[in-house]
């Protein structure tokens, strides 16, 4: 077995309560060792890339028990880029948070950072069900302490919000597991693939319930409309550089419904047919309309970023749920962009937030004015899907996919009609927050406004000076550029991934022992 499969879980898993009972009271050692980790888990997960780009699916048993008896780790190609994906994203957080003082703010930042890595990459590399609802409560406990981060009684509120709606998600996690488990006696993913397809159609009913119920709890992850009303308040009111690395907790959703209805419920299952389909692509149309409406009607800069997550939530949705190897291709290369475009636009808003509020409105001229538009303009680009940065590279894959579709001129319209309410809405923002700023007299002092309007924002301001928040937004668009450059050998990346998605046999043989290794 290749012992650093399990690495990436395991070194966050013992960074963080290092943290806690070593160097607790020494900022400066928790944040070389959360960066040292940081950095450590992003050079594992590049080869482990490496090691799954030609198709090798390789399994990791826990106790060296064989599944489905064990608990296994698994990588793809799909679990390969998002743990990558992942490990990127960190980076740049933790060096923003470190930069601007924000893990100052509060106690235990840096451990419950390690350990929201460790629930993330487990449920992308995890080969089994319960496992996977493990990993999701892991990341969601250490969510719930980032998520109140620096206390505040607007956070608290918001994070007590964030706290009822998942532990009610997980609760239904639980019946949908009960329920799967009670028919197919297994949890392991690929054992589950081998014994549905083996049903009788007769003897599905109990077995479509409980994939019905996981559906929902994907779709609660997922952001998805009706179900996404938690998410506004949740990551406008949370720190931003935590909302940030929130932007990949939404996608473990995604990832989630993928994996489930390519691999367990795949679309030739006669008798799980149509289940996700049926009704996803509407919600997901929806939600992309709704994300914009909120985009263009947002009054703070927090709560405006997190519409266009939900946007582009509805986005990658949509490609999701055509459930053919092309969508799900245009869906993988829009899950790399909107991540990365979405914790971008957090990090400059809060750039904002630090300097004037969150406020949109015109207010005096902030230090470092026209740097910050820059970054603003940028990353409206990408969340908006503009040319010429990647997000209007996915969404053209997004729309060519759809061509066949029944419902196409409808697709192609909610995008594009979304796209346009969008870009009016960052750039009413931008024009408030920027252009007609200049009209105003400068401050002489961006941090006292700050702590007058907001106190507990204030010691925020102590590391301004620190260059790394430029550096990790930068590193950020950097990301963005790079993956509209490349974005040839990205879609063949992702198109081979799809292909491996739809053709899972190669998983369930590896998996379960039966290719002779």
């Amino acid at each position: 077995m290749n012992h650093l499969l399990i690495a990436p879980i395991v070194l966050p898993a013992i960074v963080a309560p290092f943290i806690i009972m070593v160097v607790r009271y020494h900022l400066d050692l928790q944040r070389i060792f959360s960066i040292a980790s940081t950095v450590a888990i992003a050079l594992i997960t590049l080869v482990l890339a490496s090691q799954a780009a030609d198709g090798t699916v390789q399994v990791y048993e826990l106790g060296d028990w064989p599944a489905p008896f064990g608990i296994v780790l698994v990588l793809d190609r799909l679990s390969a880029m998002m743990i990558v994906l992942t490990a990127v994203l960190a980076l740049a957080v933790v060096l923003y948070a470190i930069g601007t003082g924000w893990d100052a703010r509060g106690a235990n930042f840096h451990a419950l950072f390690q350990f929201q890595l460790m629930g993330i990459i487990g449920a992308f590399l995890t080969g089994d069900a319960f496992n996977l609802f493990v990993f999701f409560e892991v990341l969601l406990i250490a969510s719930y302490g980032l998520m109140i981060h620096a206390g505040g009684a607007t956070r608290f509120q918001a994070g007590v919000q964030y706290v009822v709606y998942n532990l009610l998600g997980s609760t239904l996690f639980l019946f949908a597991l009960g329920t799967l488990y009670s028919v197919t006696g297994t949890l392991n993913m690929a054992d589950l693939a081998v014994r549905v397809a083996e049903l009788p159609a007769e003897d599905t009913a109990l077995l479509r319930v409980g994939a019905i119920m996981l559906l929902l709890v994907f779709a609660i992850k997922a952001a998805v409309l009706p179900l996404h009303f938690w998410l506004p308040a949740s990551y406008a009111n949370a720190p931003l550089p935590v909302a940030a690395l929130f932007a990949i907790m939404t996608k473990v959703g995604a990832y989630a419904i993928l994996r489930m209805y390519t691999l367990v419920f795949g679309p030739e299952a006669e008798i799980t047919a149509g289940l996700a389909g049926d009704w996803l692509l509407p919600a997901a149309l929806l939600t992309l309309a709704v994300g914009a409406i909120g985009v263009l009607g947002a009054r703070e800069i927090g709560r405006l970023v997190a519409f266009g997550a939900i946007t582009s939530m509805g986005t990658l949705l949509t490609a999701v749920a055509l459930f053919t190897p092309a969508s799900v291709g245009a869906a993988l290369y829009y899950t790399v962009h909107s991540t990365l475009a979405t914790a971008f636009l957090f990090l400059v808003a809060d750039m904002v937030m630090e300097r004037q509020g969150g406020e949109i409105a015109p207010k005096p001229v902030m230090k470092q004015s026209g740097l910050i538009a820059a970054l603003f303009f940028g990353g409206s680009i990408a969340m908006a899907g503009m040319p010429p940065l990647s997000g209007f590279l996915g969404k053209l894959l997004v729309m060519d996919a759809a061509r066949g579709h029944d419902l196409v001129w409808w697709i192609w319209g909610v995008i594009l009609v979304s796209s346009l309410i969008t870009i009016i809405g960052l750039a009413r923002a931008g024009s408030l927050i920027f252009w007609k700023s200049h009209g105003l007299a400068p401050q002489e002092d961006a941090e006292s406004e700050v702590e007058a309007d907001d106190p507990e924002e204030a010691p925020v301001q102590a590391q301004r000076g620190s260059s790394l928040p430029f550096v990790a937004s930068f590193g950020l668009l950097a990301g963005l550029i790079l993956l509209t450059v490349f974005a040839g050998p990205m879609m063949d990346y992702a198109e081979a991934t799809s292909a491996q998605l739809f053709a899972p046999d190669t998983y369930i043989d590896t998996v379960l022992g039966r290719t002779g290794e």
